[in-house]
């Protein structure tokens, strides 16, 4: 059994896909971007861009009943690997130990041609 999760005020989709997909106890978040409410990328650079990737987690994590702490894998997709010390210190402030499991990449490209991107898998319940 399965079932799409979005937020009542989150970001929209911008393709095919749901924000989020509740199977069993497990939650999936796909891939978040720095998008607003508006659809359009938060202003600013990588700091306001993380900050705004993990409120749009916090809304879909919320929407599915689970929060940071329920949160067991992320992947960070990141424009520019030299960003990465940024990306570290924004993401510990959601956080806490255990800390998820996680992989970090550089990617080509993102979406919108944003900095940075973060998905993520938590255990629900």
């Amino acid at each position: 059994m399965r079932h799409a999760v979005t937020p009542a005020a989150g970001a929209p989709a911008i393709g095919p896909y749901s924000p989020a997909l509740r199977a069993g106890q497990f939650l999936f978040l796909s891939g978040q971007i720095p998008l607003t409410t508006a659809g359009t990328v938060v202003d600013g650079g990588i700091r306001e861009q993380t900050a705004q990737v993990l409120e749009n987690m916090r809304q879909l994590l919320e929407a599915g009943g689970a929060d940071f702490a329920s949160v067991v894998k992320t992947t960070i997709y990141l424009a520019d690997l030299a960003d990465f010390a940024v990306v570290n210190e924004i993401y510990a402030t959601c956080f806490v130990e255990p800390y998820p499991a996680r992989a970090t990449v550089q990617v080509a490209r993102l979406p919108r041609d944003v900095r940075v991107e973060i998905d993520a898998i938590a255990v629900v319940g």
